[in-house]
């Protein structure tokens, strides 16, 4: 632990990206205590008002208003809640089911391997978005519904990397040696083979982190993600398309936001796979 706190403080990049991701946390944590107003607090009086810096701006309203009169800024600060819930809650659904069937494709092989290994290249022949789009629209728009459907969807990323790395590990003498004293396929494979795997999918993970966040906003975008009832930056962005001639920060101020969140989730990913990795040092 030691050793990567001091190579982590060393990435000046990681660091920031850090300090800009628990900003966003905790933003998200506190919306309802450090937003100005409300996400959903309509006046159509005060509708369309520019950012501060620009003429005809108001220090209440930061970012700006929408078209229903509502501040871009605590907008911003609630969907901030739902882009973090869908990227966590569908890394750890995908993760989960992706990393035990790729674990037990590659440990036990044969049949099984190419059974498991077939129905992952069957998903990823078809393009991630295109496939989420289509579950999405069968079961409905929904928070949880959007997050189930986006973590089966993303299973063969994790699976691919744990059986490949099980692959590897199994042939490994201490393997050999545990099946040779007569310890049991499950025994080897939970207290030694699995832990000694988790480092690749702990990098991917935090990665794709970012790509659940996009692939939320983009449903969002197209109306078959989180309801309208739900703040979204992706449902901000729709919201402020029509709009991009007289009001550009409707949806550019979001835009912004999901910019600098999946940049930071990256980076820091990057930094992780890096202290991970000794060949990389």
């Amino acid at each position: 632990m030691e050793r990567f706190y001091i190579l982590f403080k060393r990435n000046k990049l990681a660091v920031g990206s850090a300090f800009i991701l628990l900003v966003m946390v905790l933003a998200a944590v506190f919306a309802d205590w450090i937003s100005p107003y409300a996400w959903n607090d309509q006046d159509v009086s005060r509708r369309l008002i520019p950012p501060i810096f620009q003429k005809g701006g108001d220090v209440r309203f930061l970012f700006g208003t929408d078209f229903l009169g509502r501040d871009i800024l605590s907008y911003i600060i609630h969907g901030s809640k739902v882009s973090l819930i869908v990227g966590l809650a569908t890394v750890v659904i995908g993760g989960i089911l992706g990393s035990v069937l790729g674990w037990i494709a590659g440990y036990f092989g044969g049949l099984t391997d190419r059974i498991i290994m077939r129905i992952a290249d069957i998903q990823l022949s078809f393009p991630y978005i295109l496939l989420a789009l289509a579950l999405a629209a069968v079961v409905g728009p929904g928070l949880w519904k959007l997050i189930l459907v986006l973590g089966v969807s993303s299973w063969p990323v994790y699976g691919r990397i744990a059986r490949g790395a099980i692959l590897s590990e199994k042939e490994k003498d201490y393997i050999q040696s545990a099946r040779a004293i007569g310890l049991s396929s499950l025994r080897i494979l939970i207290d030694h083979a699995i832990p000694n795997t988790l480092s690749p999918l702990v990098v991917v993970t935090t990665l794709q982190v970012g790509r659940m966040i996009i692939a939320e906003a983009t449903l969002s975008f197209l109306g078959v993600g989180v309801p309208a009832s739900v703040p979204t930056w992706g449902g901000l962005l729709n919201d402020g398309r029509s709009y991009l001639y007289n009001a550009w920060w409707i949806a550019t101020f979001p835009g912004m936001a999901i910019m600098m969140m999946v940049l930071a989730i990256n980076i820091f990913g990057d930094a992780i796979r890096d202290i991970l990795d000794p060949k990389t040092i």
